[in-house]
């Protein structure tokens, strides 16, 4: 399996574009997959950069409905007409964030392209024998303490905290070993490991994704408990190696990285082999 970023906060290059999003070309066996599209069509200008023809995608991804992962959708479908596109339920309603704390900002995506290309995933689904979309996360062990800033409209017409039933996470199978993709793991990364392994009935060898750590101080004694109990879920899950980006902030993986001896990341432009 290959994996190219084509978008993520941080570049190995200047050649390539990069701000705040995720996006992320995976070709397998039998798949050329777009998990998210970042927050423009940057990613599009990256995919021609890597010799990755977006044309030839056959199926998206789009992890949860922040325009940061599914902003450059728009632009995906002006060049692709064939994939079908896997959203979570909900993952098109009215989503918000706090700025300065008071000041609430639609981050949300667009409804008009809402079309019947779109698969709404409310559970588990199993796309063939080599990929599974889920959502449905239980487990509250080591929520991001970046979800308080983020709200949703509800059916009442209420804003509130964010439940993010509508994350959505993709398991992909190659020769019996299951690789595990996030967007940003809102729900909580040990809390998603722990549903996959679940789902895939084994261990979870590969996992890449955001953490949602980003903002968090690691030098700070009211963090200091959090980031050791993750330190230690990630290196007792029984994942042999991690990959992770955009939301998890370069001060969070730079401690864990101390604590984790497996952990790596991915930065636009790079291609990982799995």
């Amino acid at each position: 399996m290959k994996v190219i970023t084509l978008f993520e906060n941080r570049s190995i290059s200047k050649e390539y574009k990069s701000s705040h999003g995720l996006s992320l070309y995976i070709e397998t066996k039998n798949h050329k997959i777009l998990f998210d599209t970042g927050t423009d069509d940057s990613f599009v200008y990256n995919a021609s950069k890597l010799g990755v023809n977006l044309e030839d995608v056959d199926i998206a991804i789009i992890s949860h409905g922040h325009n940061d992962h599914g902003g450059g959708l728009e632009a995906f479908l002006r060049i692709n007409s064939r994939a079908k596109i896997y959203v979570g339920k909900g993952a098109f309603d009215d989503y918000l964030t706090k700025l300065l704390g008071i000041i609430k900002f639609n981050i949300g995506l667009k409804k008009e392209l809402i079309s019947d290309r779109f698969e709404f995933v409310d559970g588990v689904v199993s796309v063939d024998d080599e990929l599974i979309v889920f959502n449905n996360i239980e487990g509250n062990k080591l929520l991001p303490k970046g979800n308080d800033r983020l709200l949703k409209k509800y059916s009442d017409g209420t804003i509130k905290r964010d439940d993010f039933a509508h994350e959505i996470n993709l398991l992909i199978n190659e020769n019996n070993k299951y690789s595990l993709f996030c967007g940003c793991s809102h729900r909580g990364i040990v809390n998603i490991i722990e549903k996959a392994k679940t789902v895939a009935n084994t261990k979870i060898s590969t996992v890449i994704g955001g953490f949602h750590l980003m903002g968090m101080k690691v030098n700070s004694s009211k963090n200091t408990a959090y980031f050791q109990e993750l330190a230690d879920s990630l290196n007792n899950s029984g994942v042999d190696k991690y990959y992770t980006c955009h939301c998890t902030g370069e001060e969070a993986y730079n401690h864990l990285r101390k604590n984790v001896e497996t952990l790596d990341e991915v930065k636009t432009g790079m291609v990982v082999e799995i």
